[in-house]
């Protein structure tokens, strides 16, 4: 195997690959990258086993081959070199040459027979998705998944086809977020998968905003080709929870506010609130929201916000975090919060929207 190409040329691909690339593996093969060079174009893989990331790019392939290099080391070389660098790389029995000017490396190589690709996914369908919009559907998400919960089934996202929609919903159990959008071309089959967080934060990490992506959704897999890169995941296997279920429908109590300056008088009080649980007091009265907040070393911290509301008085307790995060996400000026009583989830909007949801569960303090 020989090929010469710039250092841009080597660096793009790999910096889309590395993600996923782990220092530390129980299998040495996964701390390296596999380069296979054919046709004047050099495909650079990457996997942790769950996710696995090609990329591609135009180099000048002198010998056609397939390799394997520690992805972290390479990575390191191509950052150190200087810019518009030529570099040449070729095999040499068991190890791999670099040459750039007067910079000369030579690296471990395994061989790339034993590097675990994922070759077809047996797709049950595949859609063509606007780029931009599938980022909004992550971006809008994400926050909202389990970390390590041992209902592994919350670990992830779920996406979800139906009709003409296309929807992603993340919940940890105590919170939930859904945004949804409409495919241009609609869907073939109502379908529900879960992608690991892992793969949802590496979609995050790569997806743009311009033109579309194709979305091939199989039974144990999803592939999304991105550009000149090729994402693909394990799904995670289970019954993701019937979130239809835990969003209120039509709650009673209607608080609607100005979106920022209720984030800020939330991020404000929260610097008081106990650490570890993050709780604040909420207590609604028409045309006022006062947020409150205490923590064992006994301090305290109060906001009043000026709000439309009509209803009865009503306090109730949140995380604050789970509150901010919701703001965050919503776009626009104003914010519409839903309340049933204290004891029940509310619902957080933008006023007149549907497709952007936030649900949060209430806290005892």
């Amino acid at each position: 195997m020989k090929l010469t190409a710039t250092r841009e040329e080597f660096l793009a691909p790999l910096q889309s690959v590395i993600g996923v690339v782990e220092r530390r593996q129980t299998m040495p093969i996964l701390a390296n990258v596999l380069l296979s060079a054919r046709d004047n174009r050099l495909n650079i893989t990457g996997t942790d086993l769950e996710v696995e990331l090609v990329a591609t790019s135009t180099v000048g392939v002198q010998q056609p081959g397939d390799i394997t290099v520690p992805g972290r080391k390479l990575l390191d070389i191509f950052r150190a070199l200087p810019e518009k660098t030529t570099v040449t790389l070729s095999t040499e029995g068991e190890r791999v040459s670099l040459r750039a000017g007067r910079s000369r490396f030579t690296l471990s190589s395994l061989p790339a027979s034993e590097f675990p690709v994922v070759e077809e996914i047996n797709a049950q369908q595949t859609l063509d998705v606007p780029q931009g919009e599938f980022r909004r559907l992550i971006d809008k998400t994400h926050f909202s998944m389990a970390q390590q919960d041992v209902r592994y089934y919350l670990n992830g996202m779920l996406l979800e086809t139906e009709g003409k929609t296309l929807r992603a919903v993340a919940t940890d159990g105590h919170r939930l977020a859904l945004c949804e959008t409409e495919l241009p071309g609609g869907a073939r089959s109502a379908q529900q998968v879960i992608i690991p967080r892992k793969g949802v934060l590496e979609l995050q990490r790569i997806l743009g905003t311009e033109g579309s992506i194709e979305l091939a959704i199989g039974t144990n897999h999803v592939r999304a080709q991105i550009g000149d890169i090729r994402f693909t995941s394990k799904l995670i296997d289970g019954r993701f929870p019937d979130y239809a279920r835990v969003i209120p429908t039509n709650p009673p109590k209607v608080v609607e506010a100005d979106r920022e300056v209720l984030r800020q008088a939330l991020q404000r009080t929260a610097i008081l609130s106990n650490e570890k649980y993050r709780g604040i007091r909420l207590t609604i009265r028409p045309d006022l929201l006062t947020i409150q907040a205490h923590n064992p070393e006994q301090e305290e911290a109060e906001d009043q916000v000026e709000i439309s509301y009509r209803g009865d008085e009503l306090e109730i307790g949140f995380n604050v975090n789970y509150l901010l995060d919701a703001l965050n996400a919503i776009d626009g000026e104003k914010v519409e919060i839903g309340l049933t009583d204290p004891n029940s989830s509310c619902l957080i909007r933008a006023p007149g929207t549907t497709h952007t949801k936030y649900v949060v569960m209430p806290m005892r303090l």
